[in-house]
């Protein structure tokens, strides 16, 4: 079988759930529907008019881009300019557009740690946190006969995890009472009668996110016509996100030699480098995209270089007398990110029984050329 495109994007937010993203950040669907069958999805970086020529040659259903191809309001869609065209292309041909961006730049697995992977940088810490998990308790009270099936729906939703540990849950043994009345169905007991019966109180963790998923699961898997259970939140911290990367060499090298090494890893024509190229290297940072207002941050960090795109003049002064080094490797290093994205999407699709397949983008998007 094939996937619907709805299938896909859940697959995608769960590795990048859509509460990751900056606020105002132009993600999700963009262009066409979901609601159809994707028998070939692409991935890019950028949705220009030769990637949508690339996609038409290429049959492709679905486009996932790391850019938004909308990312200012428009004004008017006109088909004889460059950026009219591109809907047109993509309309006429019943193509789909969906944005995953800063939501899988913070992602585990998402764009800085493609990078901080592509460079053989081993992430110990996030450069700068930007998300941090609610988490809630869900008490629910269930008769014996049923614990574990409700249990189970809520571990399958999301429920039970405390750090690396899954299946955490906590049940004491009662009784309850109840006494159905005129229009109920009762599972247990019969209308005007006062019921007592052994219950199960059932103790759980979930992420705020989670919540109402987790609710519906455990409510359709519930015997009762009623359930009785209760949300509490918890002060408690839940799993961190954090956008860039921050690790350290196993061995110290000097600024020029590992940004040389990093153009390799990289494959880049050139990158413009900041700073002593006799400076020793240790410690490293590296943020995909545009990392100006990074800079402070992996200065205060005690970073000995920045790995980014797209730093300023002025920035790159700030950053001199700070005596951080950076790395401008370019924006479309981001491009990485797409053989992880086409791995996770390959496997997903393999256990789960999908046919459909999954195509990297081969148009190089990159504006710029060294000379």
């Amino acid at each position: 079988m094939f996937a619907k495109g709805q299938t896909i994007i859940q697959l995608i937010e769960q590795l990048a759930p859509k509460y990751l993203a900056v606020e105002g950040d132009r993600i999700g669907l963009q262009v066409g529907t979901l609601q159809k069958e994707i028998k070939k999805v692409m991935l890019t970086l950028d949705v220009l008019e030769n990637v949508v020529d690339e996609a038409i040659e290429q049959q492709i259903d679905f486009i996932i881009s790391h850019h938004a191809s909308i990312y200012r309001p428009l004004k008017h869609l006109r088909t004889d300019l460059p950026q009219g065209r591109i809907y047109q292309k993509l309309l006429k041909h019943d193509i789909a557009v969906y944005t995953a961006h800063t939501n899988l730049d913070v992602a585990l697995g998402g764009v800085n740690d493609a990078l901080a992977k592509r460079i053989g940088i081993q992430a110990t810490e996030f450069l700068q946190e930007v998300y941090q998990q609610k988490l809630k308790k869900i008490v629910v009270y269930v008769p014996e006969s049923h614990q574990q099936v409700v249990l189970d729906a809520l571990y399958a939703n999301g429920a039970g995890w405390i750090g690396n540990y899954s299946h955490c849950s906590f049940t004491s043994s009662g009784i309850g009472t109840f006494m159905p009345r005129e229009g109920t169905n009762p599972y247990i007991g019969q209308q005007g009668k006062l019921e007592r019966v052994n219950e199960v109180r059932i103790e759980t963790i979930i992420p705020e996110e989670k919540q109402n998923q987790a609710i519906k699961a455990m409510i359709k898997a519930h015997p009762y016509e009623e359930v009785a259970y209760d949300i509490y939140p918890l002060d408690i911290e839940g799993k961190a996100y954090g956008i860039g990367r921050v690790g350290v060499l196993e061995q110290e090298l000097t600024l020029k030699e590992f940004a040389l090494q990093v153009k390799r890893q990289l494959e880049l024509d050139g990158a413009r480098v900041i700073g002593d190229f006799t400076q020793k290297i240790r410690k490293v940072a590296i943020v995909g995209g545009d990392g100006n207002s990074f800079v402070p941050t992996a200065a205060f960090k005690g970073v000995d270089v920045l790995i980014t795109g797209d730093i300023y003049y002025h920035v790159a002064h700030e950053a001199m007398a700070e005596g951080l080094a950076i790395i401008d490797v370019g924006h479309n290093v981001e491009k990485w990110v797409l053989p992880e994205l086409k791995a996770y999407l390959e496997q997903a699709f393999k256990e789960r029984n999908i046919m459909t397949e999954v195509y990297e983008s081969k148009t190089d998007t990159n504006p710029f050329q060294f000379i």
